[in-house]
């Protein structure tokens, strides 16, 4: 991979990682309600889902999603809904304290199946597979498993970074959070944002 290719990715991971989205808004809002220790494994898990996906793509089942219509709204529907449940479970907590009592919480495995069922992410992984991956200046590379590789790595940090940066911001609020209904409207803000990065993602 060219320095110019390498920049370039850097470029489409820091743009892709640190704009809001479902994982950085989940993170945010997990560490505000559960502290950042309960907030840590779901940071762990999307770089772990999105390693994963990467190489579902890179052996050709994000090209069979995107073809079958019915397969990728199929994905989609399941992400669009688990994503309204999230929302609907956020919107609920009050106080810190019924954070921990509530189902308010995003096990590893949830956090990595959550990186499936986000078409987003699948059409990101199809574009690295098509332009990093498999290519090398429009002419098929003759590398590929070590491009892959160096994708892999470079968007599993920026993956864990920038979710764990989020939830330490998010961490950072309760104190702030727990004084009289500022953690109530916190969280229903945090659900307007699932429930209208799940619409975005119908339109896709």
């Amino acid at each position: 991979m060219s320095m110019q290719e390498f920049l370039a990715l850097l470029v489409l991971a820091t743009a892709m990682s640190f704009t809001p989205g479902p994982n950085t808004t989940l993170s945010t809002a997990l560490a505000a309600n559960r502290g950042l220790r309960g907030a840590l494994h779901f940071c762990l898990a999307v770089p772990a889902g999105w390693t994963l996906l990467m190489l579902a793509c890179g052996l050709g089942l994000g090209a069979v999603v995107v073809a079958a219509p019915a397969l990728r709204w199929a994905v989609t529907a399941v992400g669009v809904a688990y994503m309204f449940w999230l929302a609907w479970q956020l919107a609920r907590v009050r106080q810190l304290g019924e954070a921990d009592r509530s189902r308010l919480d995003v096990s590893f495995v949830q956090g990595v199946a959550l990186q499936f069922v986000n078409i987003k992410a699948w059409m990101l992984a199809l574009a690295l597979t098509a332009g990093w991956v498999t290519s090398s200046g429009g002419a098929p590379a003759a590398n590929p498993g070590e491009r892959l590789a160096i994708v892999l790595a470079v968007m599993a940090v920026y993956a864990f970074t920038s979710n764990l940066t989020y939830a330490v911001v998010g961490a950072s609020l309760r104190g702030w959070l727990a004084q009289g209904q500022r953690l109530l409207w916190f969280n229903r803000t945090m659900a307007a944002v699932l429930v209208a990065t799940a619409l975005w993602m119908l339109r896709l």
